[in-house]
Formats: structure tokens, C-alpha cells, sequence
């Protein structure tokens, strides 16, 4: 079961939510959240600027395409990831943007794959404007679910605070189209995998598609309207709570319909050590996460 819960109610440490939220991180990975402060107005807004996007003709979005700049800024064209070697690569398209860093910081030489410069379209006129809005508000909800997460845990509720001075954050839009009548076995919007960071909180535009790996092993779907968002965690937060939180797969297949979601991916700073606590080990939060979008970026990926 994947549970509801009120971001009010964690906001304000009552016991029962935060009960459910502590069952959730560690059994199933997955959740819903409501009551974020998010509107469902400005959601709707985001996700159709989105899709103003990627209707537009390819030429166009080819201007700000990340496999010309070698970073993960910009549109990515179908068939641009592959998450799943044994699979083909997905048949969405993307558009990415991140946290920018200010002039002389100390982490600009960093590669291109975590504090890249942004790209924008010239169209639609309002893009820029409604997603950089978007990502700073999607990524104060992300933080004080992680506080309410610290507290489930029964720590401090700032103990992951600073290592989010200089966050490796990315929003994304995703763009599944109906899936195409050549698809076969090994062709997914996305294939299964688990997210590589900390935390994903993503909107949807209530289209289904999205699929979850349930500690039985099966597959249930998940969506959820405007202003209700699903929240997932990545193999960093898994290290770094040494298994008390769990990242679990999940996939889209694809369906009759095109589909819109825009998750933000919530990462530390590149220097943040997410290795288990006491482990005596170090996991580069940067290095673990440069490593994976080499994986999956196929611009990326080298032979």
C-alpha cells in the first residue's frame, strides 16, 4: 500500500504522520504527499509549459539540446537515456535544469554533469520564468520533507541541512508520448531502476503510467493529480541512512495517451560523504551520482 500523507501534519511532528511517513520510508520507498503549499494552479501551469515545449517542432528544440554541450542541461531527444542496459533506450524526451552556482564558487570545475550552466528555449516566452519559479518552490517542499523524514528517524530535524548549502538539485520534464506501435518487450518510456539520489518529489498531470515494485514484487501503479505529489527516494539516501530508507524501482511502460510528470530530484552538495554512518567508508555524493548519469546519459556514456 502506498499511503497519503499531509505535509501540514508533518510540518507540525504529529506523531501518527510521521508514523506513517517512518512505514513508508522504510517499507515501501514510495508515498503521496498533499497540502504542500503547491498549488495545483501553478503545478498545471508548470506542467504546460512543459508541454508547450516539447510540441514544439524539433528544429526548435534542438537549439538547446544537451547532447551538443556535453552536459545534462536542456532537452534531451527520445532515446537519449537508456537507465537499464538490458533494455533499449527510453522513448521519452526531457528537459533538465539545475541548481546554478554563483560566480567564483569553489565547486565550478566540478564536470559538467552536476553544476552545468542552464539552457533556455526563446519559446515559449514564459518557460524560463515559470520553471526556475517552480524548481525553487519544489525544492522547499523537498527539504522540509527530508526535516520530516530526519525526525521519523529519530534524528536532529536539521541533521541533513548543511549538506544542502550547494545542492546537486535537477527538475526535469519528462515527456512519455503514447507508446509507439513498434515497441516490443525491451522498449519503456523508462525502465525499472531506482533513482540515484536523495529525494524525488514529482508532479504529474494525473495521466497513469507510473509503476511501482511493491515488497511482494509486484507492480502497482501510481498517480496523482495536480497539487498532490509522489515522493520517492534514491540509492544515496538508502547509503547514507545505512538501509533505513529504502529506493525502490519503478518504471513507465507507456500507454494510449502522452503523459507529462516533472520531478525534482533533491541531492546534496558534491562533497557531502553519504556513505552509512560509522561505516568507515566515503561516497562522494558528486562522484556516485557523475558516475550514474554517465551510465544513463547515452551522450554520456562511453565505449
Amino acid at each position: 500500500m502506498i499511503d497519503d500523507l499531509d505535509l501540514e501534519k508533518l510540518d507540525r511532528r504529529e506523531a501518527s504522520e510521521l508514523a506513517k511517513l517512518l512505514r513508508a520510508v522504510r517499507e515501501v520507498g514510495f508515498l503521496t504527499v498533499s497540502n504542500t503549499g503547491l498549488r495545483a494552479e501553478q503545478v498545471r501551469d508548470v506542467i504546460e509549459a512543459y508541454r508547450d515545449f516539447f510540441h514544439l517542432p524539433e528544429a526548435q528544440k534542438k537549439t538547446v539540446d544537451m547532447a551538443v554541450t556535453g552536459s545534462n542541461r536542456g532537452w534531451g531527444a527520445p532515446h537519449s537515456e537508456q537507465v537499464d542496459p538490458n533494455a533499449n533506450p527510453d522513448f521519452k524526451e526531457v528537459f533538465d535544469c539545475g541548481y546554478e552556482l554563483p560566480p567564483g564558487n569553489a565547486y565550478a570545475d566540478k564536470g559538467l554533469s552536476v553544476y552545468a550552466q542552464n539552457l533556455w528555449p526563446e519559446y515559449p516566452v514564459e518557460f524560463q520564468s515559470t520553471i526556475r519559479i517552480y524548481y525553487s518552490d519544489a525544492c522547499s517542499v523537498a527539504m522540509r520533507i527530508l526535516r520530516a523524514i530526519a525526525v521519523a528517524l529519530g534524528r536532529d530535524e536539521a541533521s541533513f541541512d548543511r549538506a544542502f548549502d550547494t545542492p546537486m538539485a535537477l527538475l526535469r520534464g519528462n515527456f512519455y508520448p503514447e507508446r509507439p506501435s513498434w515497441a516490443g518487450d525491451r522498449d519503456f518510456g523508462i525502465a525499472a531502476h531506482t533513482d540515484y539520489g536523495c529525494l524525488t518529489l514529482l508532479a504529474t498531470d494525473g495521466s497513469s503510467g507510473l509503476e511501482v515494485r511493491m515488497p511482494d514484487n509486484s507492480w502497482q501503479p501510481v498517480a496523482a493529480e495536480p497539487g498532490t505529489f509522489v515522493i520517492n527516494f534514491g540509492e544515496m539516501l538508502e547509503f547514507w541512512t545505512a538501509g533505513q530508507v529504502k529506493a525502490t524501482e519503478h518504471r513507465v511502460v507507456g500507454g494510449t495517451q502522452e503523459r507529462i510528470s516533472v520531478p525534482l530530484f533533491l541531492n546534496p552538495s558534491y562533497d557531502t560523504n553519504v556513505a552509512p554512518p560509522g561505516s568507515g567508508q566515503t561516497i562522494s555524493a558528486g562522484e556516485h551520482l557523475t558516475n550514474r548519469y554517465n551510465e544513463t546519459y547515452v551522450h554520456l556514456q562511453t565505449t
